[in-house]
């Protein structure tokens, strides 16, 4: 009998010193840079009094505080899958609500976009054992999952590219507050769907890169377990602080300063680039 304790099917190479490890594998990927143009903003009703009141406003910082990610297979066209993202940005301005006062208020936006990556073919369902799982309850699907694909979405604080305060009209194309729990749950208040007055229409631009995995067996070269070479140092409270702090490595790279030109000029605009956690 063929020697498999490795778990693989064996091949005409010489496989020794190697493993067969469980992960993921990138099948497709592709990154964007999206612009969204005049996207409302919904408010809290203490907001929308602050902006009934308000001679100007700006946006302070815009945050993502969640997205929600998607897949879905494309009839007829085997393999690939479209992707789609609703980003949950968080919205901080600033208005002007007299002589030398000014008043912060927040909001949530929804920006919503599609793709189409290959994600590869298969159709099973994989069992496994779980801590926990109950032998007497077929109906526990807690060790059940499929091969379907994977969608990660990588992306950094979106730029604010401009601010607009409109009149609120009935008879256009309504939007609908359709925000989960825990979205509106980020801000103080609860946020209202105002059809008359004024209304905060905010255009973003966000970089992005979306990846879709599978998972995956591969065989691969392996060297010995890792075993740190660095011995722990014991840091207790009877340490002289001074002799702890003189223990620290100089970070260096902190005082570094880039003086790289970019390759592209950078697009600022209507108070983006401002760092919410100031």
């Amino acid at each position: 009998m063929q020697d498999n304790r490795n778990g693989c099917a064996q091949s005409n190479h010489d496989t020794r010193g190697m493993v067969c490890i469980d992960t993921v594998r990138i099948l497709d990927a592709c990154r964007d840079r999206d612009c969204f143009e005049d996207e409302r903003v919904y408010l809290t009703s203490e907001g929308e009094a602050i902006l009934a009141t308000a001679t100007n406003v700006r946006t302070k910082c815009a945050r993502i505080v969640w997205a929600y990610v998607s897949v879905n297979e494309i009839p007829f066209n085997n393999g690939f899958y479209q992707i789609s993202v609703r980003y949950y940005v968080e919205v901080t301005f600033e208005a002007c609500v007299g002589v030398g006062r000014s008043a912060t208020f927040t909001g949530i936006a929804t920006l919503e976009k599609d793709v189409v990556l290959y994600g590869g073919e298969g159709n099973i369902t994989t069992y496994s054992s779980t801590p926990g799982s109950n032998f007497c309850d077929p109906c526990d699907s807690s060790n059940v999952s499929t091969n379907l694909p994977i969608a990660v979405v990588d992306t950094v604080e979106p730029v604010v590219l401009g601010t607009k305060v409109v009149e609120r009209c009935c008879s256009c194309c309504c939007d609908s507050l359709d925000l989960p729990d825990q979205i509106s749950g980020c801000i103080n208040g609860t946020l209202v769907d105002s059809q008359n007055g004024l209304e905060i229409r905010v255009s973003f631009g966000i970089f992005s890169i979306i990846r879709i995995e599978r998972p995956a067996q591969l065989l691969i070269q392996a060297q010995d377990y890792c075993i740190p070479d660095k011995e722990c140092n014991n840091a207790t409270c009877n340490n002289n602080p001074c002799e702890v702090f003189r223990g620290i490595a100089f970070p260096t790279s902190r005082f570094k300063t880039s003086v790289a030109q970019p390759t592209e000029p950078p697009h600022h605009g209507g108070g983006g680039g401002c760092g919410c956690g100031r």
